[in-house]
Protein backbone atom coordinates (compact mmCIF):
# COMPACT_ATOMS: atom_id res chain seq x y z
CA UNK A 1 0.00 0.00 0.00
CA UNK A 2 2.65 2.29 0.81
CA UNK A 3 4.36 1.89 -2.49
CA UNK A 4 1.69 2.36 -4.52
CA UNK A 5 1.43 6.22 -2.89
CA UNK A 6 5.37 6.21 -3.63
CA UNK A 7 5.92 6.04 0.06
CA UNK A 8 9.17 4.31 1.40
CA UNK A 9 8.02 1.36 3.77
CA UNK A 10 9.37 1.91 6.93
CA UNK A 11 9.20 0.28 10.10
CA UNK A 12 7.05 2.95 12.15
CA UNK A 13 4.94 3.92 8.46
CA UNK A 14 4.11 -0.19 8.37
CA UNK A 15 3.21 0.03 12.35
CA UNK A 16 0.94 2.37 12.48
CA UNK A 17 -0.76 1.41 9.23
CA UNK A 18 -1.33 -1.65 10.96
CA UNK A 19 -2.75 -0.02 13.83
CA UNK A 20 -4.88 2.29 12.38
CA UNK A 21 -6.39 -0.98 10.40
CA UNK A 22 -6.73 -2.88 13.81
CA UNK A 23 -8.16 -0.10 15.81
CA UNK A 24 -10.30 2.04 13.80
CA UNK A 25 -11.45 5.27 14.98
CA UNK A 26 -8.34 5.58 17.56
CA UNK A 27 -6.86 8.44 19.04
CA UNK A 28 -3.08 9.90 17.80
CA UNK A 29 -2.08 8.78 22.25
CA UNK A 30 -3.31 5.45 21.56
CA UNK A 31 -1.95 4.73 18.47
CA UNK A 32 1.70 5.82 19.84
CA UNK A 33 0.86 3.53 22.53
CA UNK A 34 0.25 0.40 20.00
CA UNK A 35 2.95 1.49 18.16
CA UNK A 36 5.33 1.38 21.10
CA UNK A 37 4.41 -2.00 21.65
CA UNK A 38 5.33 -3.13 18.39
CA UNK A 39 8.38 -1.69 17.68
CA UNK A 40 9.75 -0.38 21.21
CA UNK A 41 11.18 3.49 21.47
CA UNK A 42 8.91 5.45 18.74
CA UNK A 43 9.17 9.32 18.99
CA UNK A 44 5.39 11.07 19.28
CA UNK A 45 6.59 13.18 16.75
CA UNK A 46 8.02 10.31 14.38
CA UNK A 47 3.75 8.93 14.47
CA UNK A 48 2.71 12.31 14.43
CA UNK A 49 4.78 12.37 10.81
CA UNK A 50 3.76 9.31 9.55
CA UNK A 51 0.21 10.21 10.40
CA UNK A 52 0.22 13.06 8.64
CA UNK A 53 2.05 11.55 5.93
CA UNK A 54 -0.27 8.41 5.50
CA UNK A 55 -3.44 11.47 5.58
CA UNK A 56 -1.59 13.13 2.65
CA UNK A 57 -1.21 10.52 0.28
CA UNK A 58 -5.10 8.78 1.38
CA UNK A 59 -4.45 5.64 3.34
CA UNK A 60 -5.76 6.53 6.34
CA UNK A 61 -8.42 9.12 7.31
CA UNK A 62 -8.14 11.85 9.75
CA UNK A 63 -11.84 12.55 11.62
CA UNK A 64 -12.36 14.72 14.43
CA UNK A 65 -15.84 14.90 16.07
CA UNK A 66 -16.94 18.32 17.40
CA UNK A 67 -15.03 18.26 21.37
CA UNK A 68 -13.15 15.21 20.51
CA UNK A 69 -9.44 14.60 19.57
CA UNK A 70 -8.50 13.87 16.11
CA UNK A 71 -8.94 10.13 15.28
CA UNK A 72 -8.01 7.72 12.50
CA UNK A 73 -9.27 5.09 10.23
CA UNK A 74 -8.49 3.24 7.39
CA UNK A 75 -11.88 3.22 5.62
CA UNK A 76 -11.31 5.68 3.07
CA UNK A 77 -12.65 7.03 0.03
CA UNK A 78 -16.41 5.86 0.43
CA UNK A 79 -17.96 8.63 1.70
CA UNK A 80 -18.85 6.93 4.79
CA UNK A 81 -20.38 9.19 8.01
CA UNK A 82 -20.11 8.56 11.65
CA UNK A 83 -22.52 8.17 14.71
CA UNK A 84 -20.69 9.04 18.28
CA UNK A 85 -22.28 8.65 21.48
CA UNK A 86 -22.80 11.67 23.93
CA UNK A 87 -22.15 9.80 26.63
CA UNK A 88 -18.60 7.52 26.14
CA UNK A 89 -17.41 9.00 22.90
CA UNK A 90 -17.82 5.55 21.17
CA UNK A 91 -17.63 6.10 16.80
CA UNK A 92 -18.94 3.75 14.80
CA UNK A 93 -19.08 4.20 10.85
CA UNK A 94 -22.14 4.62 9.15
CA UNK A 95 -22.60 3.81 5.30
CA UNK A 96 -23.92 6.67 2.80
CA UNK A 97 -27.73 7.23 3.57
CA UNK A 98 -28.76 7.47 0.06
CA UNK A 99 -27.02 7.51 -3.51
CA UNK A 100 -23.92 7.96 -4.53
CA UNK A 101 -21.14 10.78 -3.41
CA UNK A 102 -21.50 12.97 -1.68
CA UNK A 103 -24.45 11.69 -0.47
CA UNK A 104 -26.18 14.17 0.40
CA UNK A 105 -27.57 17.44 -2.02
CA UNK A 106 -26.66 20.66 -0.95
CA UNK A 107 -29.55 23.01 -0.90
CA UNK A 108 -27.18 25.67 -2.79
CA UNK A 109 -23.49 24.84 -3.72
CA UNK A 110 -22.36 29.03 -3.97
CA UNK A 111 -20.46 27.93 -6.81
CA UNK A 112 -18.15 25.22 -5.18
CA UNK A 113 -17.86 21.75 -7.09
CA UNK A 114 -18.99 19.69 -4.11
CA UNK A 115 -17.30 16.03 -3.92
CA UNK A 116 -17.76 14.96 -0.86
CA UNK A 117 -20.72 15.35 2.32
CA UNK A 118 -19.32 14.66 5.76
CA UNK A 119 -22.12 13.68 8.33
CA UNK A 120 -21.78 13.09 12.27
CA UNK A 121 -24.95 11.53 13.84
CA UNK A 122 -24.95 11.73 17.65
CA UNK A 123 -26.90 9.72 20.27
CA UNK A 124 -25.90 7.32 22.72
CA UNK A 125 -24.39 4.12 22.10
CA UNK A 126 -26.38 0.59 23.18
CA UNK A 127 -23.96 0.30 26.46
CA UNK A 128 -24.95 4.02 27.17
CA UNK A 129 -28.77 4.32 26.73
CA UNK A 130 -28.88 0.94 28.99
CA UNK A 131 -27.23 2.77 31.65
CA UNK A 132 -29.38 6.07 31.64
CA UNK A 133 -32.69 3.62 30.88
CA UNK A 134 -32.34 2.41 34.18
Amino acid sequence: MLREVALRVTRPRVAVLSVVHGHPHADTDSIIGLVREDLGGVSHQAVYDVLRALTAAGLVRRIEPQGSVARYEARVGDNHHHVVCRSCGEIADVDCAVGSAPCLTASESHGFVIDEAEVTYWGLCPACSTVTSN
